[in-house]
């Protein structure tokens, strides 16, 4: 049986909150190990981090980083990487490019956000289209990204489009599977306790108060 689990981050939601949402969402208990930034410009967590960052996740015995391959290991782990190898191989591109997207959105707001929201914010349809274009295809968007159960992928996604709902609320309203895709996930029972929990409500979006 996997766990107990432990989350080691700075206290925003940032690439943990699609962990929680995961786990939560699996009836899985965990402990949040909270890391302020003064104690990491101390600098001796950092050093004791694999790649110089966070998260960090343990699961029993085994201590591993990168947010990606975390979700992947609990995907493994609760049975939610598709039913055969090529959804497998679909999630993976799927994952992806929420990753790309990800990339995008985190570099604006970290680098650019005053400067660079708007322009992000009208060429956003374009990264968004695709998602649409993979629902339509899988039982005419009525089910998850790829296959009729959830995955890591779908949290990821998810709780990547909840953040630009923050960041311009009308992005969605051209892609109505995906509206509906992201409203049917965050309405799973357990998830949506954990998304109503002051855990989540009262933990900021990222780091510098942009949103």
């Amino acid at each position: 049986m996997p766990g107990p689990f432990t989350i080691t981050y700075f206290p925003v939601r940032g690439r943990c909150e699609a962990i929680r949402m995961l786990l939560a969402d699996q009836e899985q208990e965990w402990k949040e190990d909270v890391v302020t930034m003064e104690l990491w410009q101390k600098g001796e967590l950092k050093k004791s981090c694999l790649f110089g960052q966070l998260p960090k996740f343990q699961d029993g015995n085994v201590t591993l980083y990168q947010s990606n391959a975390i979700l992947r290991h609990l995907a493994r782990s609760f049975g939610l990487y598709g039913k055969d190898q090529q959804e497998a191989a679909q999630l993976d591109m799927v994952n992806d490019g929420v990753e790309d997207l990800r990339l995008k959105y985190a570099q604006l707001i970290y680098q650019n956000y005053e400067k660079g929201k708007t322009a992000y914010v009208e060429a956003l349809p374009a990264q968004l289209r695709p998602f649409e274009n993979l629902l339509s295809q899988n039982r005419s968007g009525q089910a998850f990204i790829v296959g009729d159960k959830i995955s890591f992928a779908d949290y990821n996604l998810v709780e990547l489009l909840r953040n630009h709902l923050v960041l311009a609320p009308g992005c969605l309203a051209s892609f109505p599977l995906l509206a509906a895709y992201a409203e049917r996930v965050a309405a799973r029972p357990h998830l949506h306790t954990y998304l109503q929990s002051t855990a989540h409500r009262d933990r900021p979006i990222n780091g510098n108060g942009k949103q």
